[in-house]
């Protein structure tokens, strides 16, 4: 457990229970299926379901990260979680249409019951899609702007402040992918699955930030463990200096 780990807060209780909101109207949209063809189209829509759910589920352990690592409850703190908390509800059915459409016919090979529909329709979704990938993690990456200003009243460690500064960098990448895509969408309509596309990056992206991040806190290790090493051996050199200077010349 972290060392500033504490007990649930008020802030973080009310943020869970909207979290549990959001997973509560993915499934309140789902009818009993009345014939075997709406049960065919309940199962067609398990798979954008499942990874909706997760989407969700992977926001708010990001959430609980921050929150049980640093537990700041100032008024910036609080407007911050606020609009991350909306941002999520509004975005809910929006992100399981665009994962119905986008994963649906990959799945079952058959056309999802939802469509794009026109070129303007598909332009208009991915900017929708985008815009809350940016306002998502461009708050989460206030957040930890803000942590970072108080890292001294947090009395963080060196390596607490590598962890910070690269979960702060890990949400500055995928923030700009959703600039990236809004920037394609806004040149041209036509790239809206482009736009989409410039979403793989993210497994790359993030995969070399982690690997950055394990490599400066193994340097950290490194250098920590080599001070009582050179702190042993100048003292050593002491006592033989010492030892030294303590015999008369023949």
């Amino acid at each position: 457990m972290p060392r500033r780990a504490h007990d649930v807060t008020r802030l973080e209780g009310f943020s869970d229970a909207v979290f549990g909101f959001a997973l509560t109207l993915l499934v309140v949209s789902l009818e009993t299926p009345r014939s075997v063809a709406e049960l065919r189209v309940l199962a067609q829509g398990f798979v954008p379901f499942a990874l909706t759910f997760a989407m969700v589920c992977w926001i708010w352990y990001q959430h609980n990260i921050f929150f049980r690592r640093y537990g700041l409850q100032d008024p910036w703190i609080a407007f911050l979680n606020a609009v991350l908390l909306f941002v999520v509800l509004f975005y809910v059915y929006p992100l399981k249409f665009i994962t119905a459409v986008l994963v649906g016919p990959l799945v079952f090979g058959s056309a999802s019951t939802e469509t794009f529909g026109t070129l303007d329709d598909s332009r208009m979704v991915m900017l929708l899609y985008s815009s809350g990938v940016v306002l998502i993690f461009g708050t989460f990456l206030l957040l930890y702007r803000h942590a970072w200003r108080l890292r001294a009243e947090l009395a963080l460690d060196a390596s607490d402040e590598i962890v910070l500064r690269y979960h702060s960098r890990a949400h500055l990448i995928s923030m700009s992918l959703g600039v990236v895509s809004i920037a394609i969408v806004l040149a041209q309509a036509r790239l809206a699955g482009v736009a989409g596309l410039i979403y793989v990056l993210m497994g790359p992206l993030h995969g070399w930030n982690g690997y950055q991040q394990r490599r400066a806190l193994e340097r950290l290790e490194e250098a920590v463990a080599a001070v009582p090493a050179s702190l042993e051996a100048q003292a050593e050199s002491v006592e033989l200096d010492e030892s030294d200077g303590g015999v008369a010349p023949s």
